[in-house]
């Protein structure tokens, strides 16, 4: 527990009537209007969110703290480790040492107000099927002793997708777990149908949604995958949301759109609702406009995918043009950056950490808003093309393109 925030818990609850299930905070009728993420609160307040969701609790004190004094929740993410990064669910001493852990995270946060409910681990299952039964034991018993702990926080586990044996155990081998958390990318839309037609009976939150992943894209040839552009993420993010969410009341409590922030993850604009220097990309603008009501008063560019005189496979130190279509939908002055950079070394899927890869200098020749003429290096590989727009009002759209350089140089 912080110094700053004495202990005053608001109790939270699931409620279930004939109307089906929802979450009761303080006593009154709670859903959850929120994003995975820590950048700016402040603006997460001021579009409408009403929650935030980690991954973890480390060092999590000064940001219940910022939450609550902005009228936000916390889904506190426990962090349990994942069998790919070494970790084994068959080594007693390690799991019982993970859920000490786990006790220390509770006793310390679970007064606190901020506290919505406790993520106990986020697809831990992964790479494992989803059929591992130590794994699903390891999650139960966690979730177990957070209720004799804290019984006025529901638990929640959360899953990559739903496939495999993932449902059954949620819903009907692990009494302690409350709420399923799903993680869905490219299926985001249809969970709420699936997890129906399943006979799943646990109440379920989106945890993470938003663009289609870069593991079910479609490739190029030499394998890089093709992204969304900002404005079809946004798109794309209106549709789940309205299938999977808006239309299974009673089932849904709410979600969390991913990443309230700025993340390389394949490319340096995949998953981040933000850029890197705090612009805001179209998905905050639809998640604003569900979250408030109505759309913000200013709306970020819309773009088109960029397209290219030729092929996208090219000889060393060749001259591409490209051309783009944007616009600002109140019709103001736009401004461009064009940056090409290297392609990903690799596309590992389960989120860890990866570097930004730096801007390749010097190889735009020409620029305008809306076209570019690029010099490819002379070095053979794979690349990509990024296109950044932005408005006079904090609001962006992002396009990408991948090239391969082959051959020799000249």
């Amino acid at each position: 527990m912080t110094d700053s925030v004495s202990a005053n818990a608001i109790p939270v609850h699931l409620q279930k009537d004939e109307d089906g299930w929802q979450l009761m905070r303080g006593g009154q009728p709670y859903f959850i209007r929120g994003a995975g993420g820590t950048h700016s609160l402040e603006e997460l307040a001021a579009a409408g969110g009403n929650s935030i969701r980690t991954w973890s609790a480390d060092g999590i004190g000064p940001l219940l703290d910022e939450a609550h004094a902005l009228g936000l929740t916390v889904a506190v993410g426990i962090w349990l480790e994942h069998e790919r990064h070494g970790f084994d669910y068959g080594d007693a001493a390690a799991v019982a040492a993970q859920q000490q852990k786990a006790r220390e995270v509770v006793l310390q946060y679970k007064d606190h107000p901020a506290v919505l409910l406790w993520g106990v681990g986020n697809e831990v299952e992964e790479f494992a099927a989803g059929d591992d039964p130590r794994i699903w034991r390891a999650i139960n018993d966690i979730a177990s002793m957070i209720k004799q702990l804290d019984p006025d926080h529901p638990t929640m586990a959360v899953t990559v997708e739903l496939g495999g044996d993932r449902i059954r155990y949620v819903h009907q081998v692990m009494t302690a777990i409350d709420i399923h958390g799903v993680n869905s990318y490219g299926g985001s839309a249809s969970v709420a149908e699936r997890l129906a037609e399943s006979g799943a009976t646990k109440p379920f939150i989106i945890t993470e949604f938003g663009p289609v992943g870069f593991w079910e894209m479609p490739k190029t040839e030499w394998g890089a995958p093709i992204e969304q552009t900002s404005t079809q993420k946004a798109e794309f993010s209106r549709q789940s949301y309205e299938q999977s969410i808006l239309a299974a009341p009673g089932r849904a409590l709410g979600a969390y759109a991913f990443v309230w922030g700025y993340k390389m993850e394949a490319t340096e604009t995949w998953f981040g609702m933000f850029l890197k220097d705090g612009s805001r990309l179209g998905i905050v603008d639809v998640m604003s406009e569900f979250w408030k009501g109505s759309p913000p008063d200013n709306l970020a560019p819309l773009v088109e995918p960029l397209s290219i005189h030729g092929s996208t496979k090219v000889a060393p130190g060749a001259s591409l043009r490209v051309k783009a279509k944007a616009k600002d939908p109140e019709n103001g002055p736009l401004r461009a950056r064009w940056v090409l950079r290297k392609e990903a070394d690799d596309y590992a899927e389960g989120g860890d950490y990866r570097p930004d890869i730096p801007d390749i200098n010097g190889v735009v020749v020409e620029q305008t808003p809306f076209e570019a003429e690029v010099r490819m290096p002379l070095e053979a590989g794979a690349y990509r093309l990024f296109y950044y727009v932005y408005d006079e009002h904090g609001g962006a759209a992002t396009a990408n393109l991948p090239i391969l350089v082959e051959g020799a140089a000249p």
